[in-house]
């Protein structure tokens, strides 16, 4: 597996992003665990989580659990292991997400994650979304006081603008190390957001980046698929599944880019983890860089 770096922490070029293993149509726990071996059997290090990962009302923390025994039950060495963590958002059990980012809140979902981790420090841990009711240097303040407690090693911040990141990156400086947003085939507005993580160094790691590649395009076992997207034809063409072109596309728009691709099962991020070794050639590249490229041609 290749190896990228989020602050100064090495970690896998593919992580693994665990919510599907929580939240509304999750897997059973033996599944569930088998899914996290998988991902490290893979040469995975870097799982991503978050305390609003879960399904009902009164299981903050279902997704951090799930994940801290999975660690401990696996058989080789998972001291390399990065596990991001996020607060700041809240399921009340009935499918909607609410946001607290504010000071009192993140210090105590901060310290909550910890425990429920198993670990003496968080390794990463982001503010999962922005406040519209408190300051944005109130909630990236909090961070740094964080940091400063040794409550956590190293920040982030999600689904942010290039202004917040700018702002963020004075107030945290190195302290600063990663930036969460939606990015996939389908979802490219991010793109300033992704050219300043490049220019200041910090990773960006694409949430949902599979977004545009349809799941019932494959068959059962994610092998190469004849559908017509430039996606499917450049996978066609590698004997691979489209999910590895999409990952491995977003691996070479810029060597600060981690995608986390959510998986239920061993055998998909199994398939997600080899797009770290599958190489683009620069025709693809650029045809996949093409914001119609993840259109079918019967749509406009």
């Amino acid at each position: 597996m290749r190896i990228r770096t989020i602050g100064d922490v090495a970690v896998s070029a593919v992580g693994l992003g665990a919510m599907p293993l929580s939240i509304e149509r999750r897997p059973d726990e033996q599944r569930a665990v088998a899914t996290v071996h998988a991902a490290l059997d893979a040469g995975i290090t870097l799982i991503d989580t978050a305390d609003s990962y879960h399904w009902h009302a009164g299981e903050t923390g279902h997704n951090e659990l799930l994940i801290a025994r999975a660690l401990a039950r696996y058989g080789g060495d998972t001291s390399h292991v990065l596990v991001a963590t996020k607060g700041g958002r809240g399921r009340p059990g009935d499918g909607s997400w609410t946001v607290n980012a504010a000071p009192g809140h993140l210090r105590r979902a901060a310290e909550a994650s910890v425990k429920r981790l198993g670990v003496e420090a968080l390794g990463l841990y982001q503010l999962h979304k922005p406040d519209p009711a408190v300051p944005w240097a109130e909630s990236v303040g909090t961070l740094r006081e964080l940091i400063d407690a040794g409550t956590i090693r190293a920040a982030g911040i999600s689904n942010v603008t290039a202004e917040q990141i700018r702002e963020a990156h004075t107030i945290l400086g190195n302290g600063l190390v990663s930036v969460q947003n939606q990015y996939s085939p389908a979802v490219r507005d991010s793109e300033a957001e992704l050219r300043l993580s490049t220019r200041l160094g910090l990773a960006f790691l694409p949430w949902s980046p599979l977004g545009g590649i349809s799941p019932s395009s494959l068959d059962g076992t994610r092998g190469p698929t004849t559908a017509s997207t430039a996606f499917h034809r450049v996978a066609a063409a590698h004997g691979v599944s489209p999910q590895q072109v999409v990952l491995a596309w977003l691996l070479a728009r810029s060597p600060v880019v981690i995608p986390v691709p959510g998986a239920s099962r061993p055998a998909s991020i199994q398939d997600s983890a080899k797009a770290a070794e599958l190489e683009l050639s620069e025709a693809e590249q650029s045809l996949l860089d093409d914001p119609r490229s993840a259109a079918r041609p019967d749509r406009p």
